[in-house]
C-alpha cells in the first residue's frame, strides 16, 4: 500500500492527464488532472470504463491499437479525442509505457495524455493559410521549435526561447551537448535523420539543457508541414516536458525492482492471484522450489504441484476464502523439484481499492514440514510416554513450593484415583496417605520446603475401597530456575513389585526348603552310615557288658567301661538325629550367634563318609579367636554343605593328582568373617562366574542348577555376600562367603 500511495502522489503532481493499469489493461488509478478534465473518478474510470471518455468516432481505432499494445507489451502512442467534463472534445496524444520488474516481467502500464488540440488546429490552419505561422507557434502552450526541411532552427515560440535562453543563431545547429544531453544525442540525431529521410513524424525522448544548465526530460514529437503538392516546407517540433513522468517511472521502476528483489529474497513461496483466484505472480524462490518457469505455474497450473490427497481440501479452502473476501489459511503438501513433498502453510490476504473492492490476492506459502514432523514426533513421544507410564505404573509431576501450584500427568491421576484434570493440592494428596505414613508425608513436605536438592521416599496409599498401594517418590529441584523452589519428579506404583517380592521371598523359602530336602536325600546314605555306626557300637557294647556281668566272678570294672562306651555311642546317634531334624525343619530364619569354624566342622563330620568314598582329602585352616557371626545356623550349614558337595563333584573325574579340598575361615577388616572352600578340580570359565549363581544354570550332567542360587539368596538375606573365583596358582576353583559379626 505504501508503494501505491507514493505513485499516486507523483502522478497527481504531473501537469498532464495520467493513469496506470494492470498488465491486462484494466485501469487501477487516475490522477487528479484526469478527474478534473473528464469529470470521471476512479470508480467511473476503472477497468475499461475509461473508454467512455473517448470520442465515439475515435474509439474503434483506439481500442484496436490498445489491444495490439497489450499483446506486444511495448511502448506506444495513440492519438484520440477525449471528452471534457463539459462535453467538448480535444485532441490528445496518449503515451503508454510498460513497467517491468528486475526479471523482465510486466507489472504495470503507465500512461500520460498530452493535449495537442491547439497544435492540431494550428497545423490545420497553417495548411489552409488562415493564420500567421508565428502566431500559431506562439499560441501552442508547450515549447515549439520550427525547423527548415533540412533541420535548421528557424523559429521558436516564447516558451521554447525562455527554456533554452539561446538565440536562433545559437540554436541553428542544435546537434551539441549544450542543447541535448550527450547520452541522448546519438539516438536523437538518428531518429531525426530517419524521420527527415522518410518524411514521417518522429517521436523521441531526450533531455534538453535548460538556460540554468539543468537537464530535463522531454518527449519531442516532430510533424512535417506540407504544401499542396505534398512537399515538406517546415517541421514543427513539439517538446512536451515529461520530467515528472520520467521521475515517477524511475521511482516506480526502482520501487518495483526493490520490491521484487525483496520478495525474491524472501525464504518463502510468495505469490499473487487475480480476483477470480487464478495465479498471476510467483517469486523466484517459489519457482526454484517447484523447478518450473512462470508460464508453467500461472492460472491454475500451480495445483499440479499439490499432493493429490491434499488438493481437494486446499481448493475448497481457497474457494471459501475468496467467497468470504477475508484473509485465510490452509495447509497442504507441495512437491519439490526433486519429487519430495513437504508441508506448507498457505496464507493469503486480499488487496482492496479505495472502495473496499478486492482487486487482487497476495499470498505466502511457509514451509512447516519440520514443524509438522516435530509435532508428529511430539505426539508419538507423548503417546509413547503415556503408554510407557501406564506400563510402568509411573506418573510425573511438578510442584512450585512458593505458589503451591501442582501439575500432574494423566497416569498420576490414575494412580491416586483422582478425577482427571481436577485441581490437586497437598491436602488432597496427604488425605490419600495410609494413616501410619502421614508422619512420613509431613517429613517429605518439610524437606521440599527446605529446598533439598533431591528427595526420595516410599509410602502407602489407603484407597477408598480400603485397598493399599505402595508408591515410590523421586523428586529433584529444578536447577534452571535459580531462586525458585520448583520440583519435578516421578511417582512409581510399586504395589505389584511389592507383591512380587513377597511372592519371590516365599518362593525362595520354598526353594531353600526343597534344596535342603534334596540335599538330605543325597546324604541319606551318609546319615544312615553315621547312625548305624553308633548303633552297632551300642549293640556290641551292650553284649560285651552282659558277658562281663555273667562271668564268675563278674567283671564289674569292664562292664562299667563298656556301659560308658554305650552311652557315648548313644549320644553320638542322638547328635546325628538332631542335625537331621534341624535340616528338615521349615522354620523361618533365626539370627543367632554362630561359631563359623565349629559349624563347618559339624558339616565336614556329617559328610565325612561321602568325602572318604569320593577319595577327597579335606584340609582345614580355621583361625583362632574369630568372633561369632550372626546368622541362621541351619541355613548356614546348608550353604557350607552345598559348597563342599560342589567341590567334591568338581573333582570326580580328577585322576592325575590328589583330590584335595581346603576349608578356611578368617576375619575381614569390615566387621565380617569369611569362609572359603577351595578344590583342585576342573574349575570354570571366568566369563561364566556370574552365571554360576543364576537359577537352573549348571555345569553338571545331573544337576538342577539351584544350589548356588539358593545359597547366594540365603547369604544375602543375612546381610552377607557369596562369590566365586578361579585359582591362579593351580587347578580348581574357590567359593566363599562372608557374613557380619553377631551383634545383639
Amino acid at each position: 500500500m505504501g508503494l501505491a500511495i507514493d505513485l499516486g502522489v507523483v502522478l497527481d503532481a504531473l501537469s498532464v492527464l495520467a493513469w496506470t493499469a494492470l498488465p491486462d489493461g484494466r485501469v487501477d488509478f487516475v490522477n487528479r488532472h484526469w478527474r478534473a478534465y473528464t469529470g470521471l473518478d476512479l470508480a467511473a474510470s476503472s477497468d475499461s470504463q475509461w473508454q467512455n471518455a473517448v470520442s465515439a468516432d475515435d474509439r474503434p481505432g483506439l481500442l484496436q491499437q490498445h489491444a495490439a499494445l497489450l499483446e506486444s507489451q511495448k511502448p506506444a502512442e495513440i492519438s484520440a479525442r477525449l471528452r471534457r467534463f463539459d462535453g467538448q472534445l480535444r485532441w490528445f496524444v496518449i503515451h503508454i509505457n510498460p513497467l517491468h520488474d528486475a526479471d523482465g516481467q510486466l507489472v504495470r502500464w503507465c500512461a500520460t495524455c498530452t493535449d495537442v488540440d491547439d497544435l492540431q488546429r494550428a497545423q490545420a490552419a497553417a495548411k489552409q493559410g488562415e493564420l500567421d505561422l508565428q502566431s500559431i507557434v506562439d499560441s501552442i502552450p508547450v515549447p515549439v521549435t520550427v525547423t527548415s526541411p533540412c533541420g535548421e532552427v528557424e523559429g521558436q515560440n516564447r516558451l521554447a526561447r525562455d527554456y533554452f535562453g539561446k538565440s536562433y543563431e545559437e540554436l541553428r545547429s542544435w546537434r551539441s551537448d549544450d542543447v541535448v544531453h550527450p547520452d541522448d544525442l546519438p539516438a536523437t540525431i538518428a531518429a531525426h535523420a530517419a524521420s527527415h529521410a522518410n518524411g514521417t513524424p518522429y517521436n523521441v525522448e531526450n533531455r534538453h539543457r535548460r538556460a540554468d544548465g539543468v537537464y530535463r526530460w522531454f518527449n519531442v514529437r516532430g510533424f512535417p508541414l506540407r504544401d499542396r503538392d505534398g512537399g515538406i516546407v517546415r517541421w514543427f517540433l513539439l517538446s512536451i516536458d515529461i520530467e515528472d513522468r520520467k521521475r515517477a517511472e524511475i521511482t516506480l521502476a526502482e520501487s518495483e525492482r526493490h520490491l521484487n528483489e525483496t520478495i525474491n529474497a524472501l525464504p518463502a513461496l510468495v505469490w499473487s492471484a487475480r480476483v477470480d483466484g487464478t495465479g498471476e505472480f510467483y517469486n523466484q524462490y517459489y519457482l526454484d522450489y517447484l523447478g518450473r518457469s512462470l508460464d508453467e505455474v500461472r492460472d491454475y497450473e500451480w495445483t499440479k504441484a499439490v499432493h493429490p490427497d491434499d488438493l481437494p481440501g486446499l481448493i475448497t479452502a481457497w474457494n471459501q476464502i475468496m467467497e468470504s473476501r477475508m484473509p485465510g489459511a490452509a495447509e497442504a503438501r507441495m512437491r519439490r523439484h526433486d519429487g519430495l513433498y513437504r508441508w506448507f502453510l498457505f496464507r493469503t490476504s486480499p488487496l482492496r481499492d479505495q472502495h473496499g473492492n478486492v482487486v487482487k490476492w497476495y499470498g505466502i506459502n511457509i514451509d512447516i514440514d519440520d514443524r509438522k514432523r516435530a509435532e508428529e514426533e511430539l505426539r508419538r513421544s507423548e503417546a509413547f510416554l503415556a503408554e510407557g507410564q501406564a506400563l510402568a505404573r509411573m506418573g510425573n509431576f511438578s510442584w512450585h513450593a512458593d505458589s503451591g501450584e501442582i501439575a500432574w500427568s494423566e497416569q498420576l491421576y490414575h494412580i491416586f484415583e483422582f478425577e482427571p484434570g481436577s485441581t490437586v493440592t497437598l491436602e488432597r494428596i496427604v488425605a490419600r496417605y495410609h494413616p501410619e505414613d502421614v508422619a512420613l508425608a509431613t517429613q517429605v513436605i518439610e524437606q521440599l520446603y527446605r529446598g533439598d536438592t533431591d528427595v526420595e521416599s516410599q509410602y502407602r496409599l489407603l484407597m477408598p475401597d480400603r485397598s493399599i498401594k505402595h508408591l515410590h517418590l523421586l523428586a529433584h529441584r529444578a536447577a534452571d530456575r535459580p531462586g525458585r523452589r520448583e520440583y519435578v519428579g516421578t511417582v512409581l506404583d510399586i504395589s505389584q513389585r511389592r507383591r512380587s517380592e513377597e511372592a519371590l521371598d516365599n518362593a525362595r523359602a520354598e526353594l531353600a526348603h526343597v534344596s535342603r530336602v534334596m540335599s538330605l536325600g543325597a546324604l541319606t546314605a551318609s546319615i544312615a552310615h553315621e547312625v548305624n555306626q553308633p548303633l552297632a557300637g551300642i549293640v556290641t557294647n551292650a553284649s560285651t557288658c552282659l558277658r562281663m556281668l555273667a562271668a564268675v566272678p563278674p567283671n564289674l570294672e569292664g562292664a562299667r567301661e563298656t556301659a560308658r562306651r554305650t552311652i557315648r555311642d548313644g549320644n553320638r546317634a542322638a547328635d546325628v538325629i538332631a542335625r537331621l531334624r534341624a535340616l528338615f525343619s521349615r522354620r523361618s530364619a533365626t539370627i543367632e550367634a554362630i561359631d563359623l569354624g565349629h559349624t563347618a566342622r559339624e558339616i565336614i563330620a556329617l559328610m565325612q563318609h561321602d568325602l572318604d568314598r569320593a577319595r577327597v582329602i579335606v584340609r582345614t585352616e580355621f583361625a583362632d579367636g574369630l568372633p561369632l557371626v550372626g546368622g541362621d545356623r541351619v541355613q548356614v550349614q546348608q550353604v557350607i554343605m552345598n559348597l563342599l558337595r560342589n567341590a567334591a563333584d568338581a573333582m570326580n573325574g580328577v585322576e592325575d593328582r590328589p583330590r584335595r579340598l581346603w576349608v578356611r575361615t578368617e576375619a575381614e577388616a569390615d566387621g565380617m568373617v569369611r569362609l572359603t572352600v577351595r578344590d583342585s578340580g576342573v574349575g570354570f570359565d571366568p566369563r561364566d562366574v556370574e552365571r554360576l549363581f543364576d537359577a537352573f544354570y549348571t555345569t553338571k550332567d545331573d544337576g538342577m542348577g539351584i544350589g548356588l542360587a539358593v545359597s547366594r539368596s540365603i547369604i544375602e538375606s543375612q546381610s552377607g555376600r557369596l562369590w566365586a573365583a578361579t585359582v591362579g596358582d593351580g587347578p580348581g576353583a574357590l567359593f566363599g562367603f562372608s557374613i557380619p559379626v553377631y551383634r545383639r
